[in-house]
């Protein structure tokens, strides 16, 4: 790798690397060394600009955390719009075909790296709880619209939405599931707020 070449921004660089690696390789793929050789830089920038590898692999956890929000912001925007089921199915697409099923196996395959999110993030597994809050955000916005049951409970529908979503995207190496699959399971989960 070639040495004395100035990056930009190199956090980026490396977290952009790690997505790659990821999606590609799987959590086991993961390496400093993997990292460093896909953003094209040498093997000791990582370590200068990071305490060790698990302190990078937390903060591009926490990264693809906050790449969340122009998500939400998407399906807020969209309240009062379309359907509930085709906001939402539209929202886990966004979610799902980021690479949030790999980071939920990262977290897994890692033993430190959920230690170290632990103090950050003290409850839930990173990205699927926060993509649990954005939806049970906007349920609860179209439930005060009237286009969900009074009584529905936003929360507990989001947590269905997110697992029954996570379990149809799981396989990376595979093709995600077809829109209407997920939009079906959507308009199940949701139906099952007014039983």
């Amino acid at each position: 790798m070639p040495t004395g070449v100035a990056l930009r921004d190199v956090r980026r660089q490396l977290f952009e690397a790690a997505d790659r690696i990821l999606l590609r390789d799987g959590p086991s793929g993961l390496t400093s060394r993997a990292v460093t050789a896909e953003a094209g830089c040498a093997k000791g920038v990582l370590h200068k600009h990071f305490e060790d590898f698990d302190a990078f692999l937390a903060d591009f956890v926490l990264d693809r955390v906050e790449r969340l929000a122009p998500e939400a912001a998407a399906l807020e925007s969209r309240k009062g719009t379309g359907t509930v089921a085709g906001n939402v199915t539209t929202a886990l697409a966004a979610v799902f075909g980021s690479v949030a099923v790999a980071i939920v196996a990262l977290i897994t395959f890692r033993d430190e790296l959920r230690a170290r999110l632990r103090d950050t993030l003290p409850a839930g597994v990173p990205v699927l709880t926060e993509a649990a809050e954005m939806l049970a955000a906007y349920l609860a916005a179209e439930r005060d619209l009237g286009r969900l049951p009074a009584g529905a409970e936003v929360e507990v529908l989001a947590a269905m939405l997110i697992g029954t979503g996570h379990l149809l995207y799981a396989d990376r190496t595979g093709q995600p599931p077809a829109e209407e699959t997920v939009h079906r399971m959507v308009s199940s989960v949701l139906h099952s707020s007014s039983a």
